[in-house]
């Protein structure tokens, strides 16, 4: 059952005293700065970890440490808006420690797209949350699903912390590598992802099509794949999408780089890197051929990958793992719509790894 939402974050900080600073710049900075202002929120401050911090500025406001920040306004006196997100586990630590001296929040801002997933948004979307969470086939995918629920509406890290999977399990309970013998990975970056499918399988993996549509991701990808002797990797120097087009595509967001559709109105202060790239659909370059497992972390173009998977997923029903995090819909909408387009599958589970914010999220699709 979902949770009742009286007040979601943006709402409390709205009606808060307490003076609002923000902990962190870049991309994620950028978007909170400009939701507080079309809320008219007020941010008195910015800082950064101990290392990053340099005179400079950051939208007019001089860039502080914690320290500072602590001394002018006192721990007591403010409200902590956490803008960047990491898994580091030095990093992880320096943000419960202040989260233990002040109020500390990290804002859901999505990776792509628009919006954000407020209380407007989730009540307009029960119905398909309650649906998405009713394909979900066990208590601990409805508990991860609850959590990370309560996190997009109140900001609130414990909610995250409650939400971790164990990797090894995920692997061995969901994924199986042993059982597969050729797979796809979508976002294949520089080739990390088909090392640990790698690393995992035991030999059982023979061949996998790794995707990247990045020029320097991918040059790194061939050269990976070219020393590579456990499996046949082809790299393959495309965007996974639903159609064969040419659309442009975003550098600017470093490993987070994606479709320039997919780039959100709250960046317009931080200029496009726009170029020109090939999309393909996994069906015309498989074209027929096996694949036991499919890995989606496409930056915001899951939707469309997997309609260009459909005639690859219909005839060999492998594996699917989708990631649920870039865009405020993901939670629901790509489960419904993993199910509406293929209803032979039957297993749903979701997981979680650590960080803040709700990045990680998996969804692990099984036929069962």
């Amino acid at each position: 059952m979902l949770p009742v939402c009286k007040q979601d974050l943006w709402e409390y900080l709205q009606g808060t005293q307490k003076k609002i600073v923000l902990y962190g710049m870049g991309n994620g900075a950028d978007k909170i700065l400009a939701v507080c202002r079309e809320k008219k929120i007020e941010v008195s401050g910015v800082f950064a970890s101990d290392g990053f911090v340099r005179k400079k500025l950051f939208h007019g406001m001089p860039v502080r440490s914690w320290g500072e920040i602590k001394e002018e306004l006192g721990a007591q006196g403010v409200i902590v808006l956490l803008a960047f997100g990491s898994s580091r586990p030095e990093v992880l630590e320096n943000i419960l420690k202040i989260s233990g001296e002040a109020e500390l929040y990290a804002p859901d801002v999505p990776a792509f797209g628009e919006g954000l997933f407020d209380r407007s948004f989730f009540e307009a979307h029960m119905e398909e949350l309650e649906a998405a969470r009713a394909l979900l086939s066990d208590e601990e995918s409805r508990r991860i699903f609850d959590h990370v629920l309560q996190f997009k509406l109140t900001g609130r890290i414990d909610h995250l912390l409650a939400a971790q999977s164990d990797e090894e399990r995920i692997w061995e309970e969901l994924v199986l590598p042993e059982r597969i013998c050729t797979a796809a990975d979508l976002g294949a970056y520089n080739g990390d992802t088909v090392r640990e499918l790698l690393d995992r399988s035991r030999g059982s993996v023979q061949r996998i099509w790794a995707v990247e549509p990045d020029g320097r991701n991918y040059q790194k990808l061939c050269a990976y794949a070219a020393e590579e002797t456990r499996a046949e990797v082809i790299p393959c120097n495309f965007g996974a999408w639903s159609e064969r087009t040419v659309l442009f595509f975003d550098k600017s967001g470093n490993r987070n780089a994606s479709f320039g559709q997919n780039r959100s109105s709250t960046l317009e202060e931080r200029p496009a890197k726009l170029i020109p790239v090939q999309a393909d659909t996994l069906d015309s370059v498989l074209a027929g051929q096996r694949v036991d497992y499919i890995k989606y972390d496409v930056e915001g173009s899951e939707r469309e990958a997997l309609i260009g998977s459909a005639q690859t997923i219909g005839a060999h029903r492998p594996t699917l793992l989708v990631s649920l995090y870039h865009r405020n819909e993901d939670l629901f909408a790509l489960p419904l719509q993993i199910k509406e387009a293929f209803p032979f599958y039957r297993g749903f589970y979701l997981r979680r790894l650590c960080g803040i914010p709700a990045w990680d999220l998996n969804l692990y699709v099984r036929e069962e």
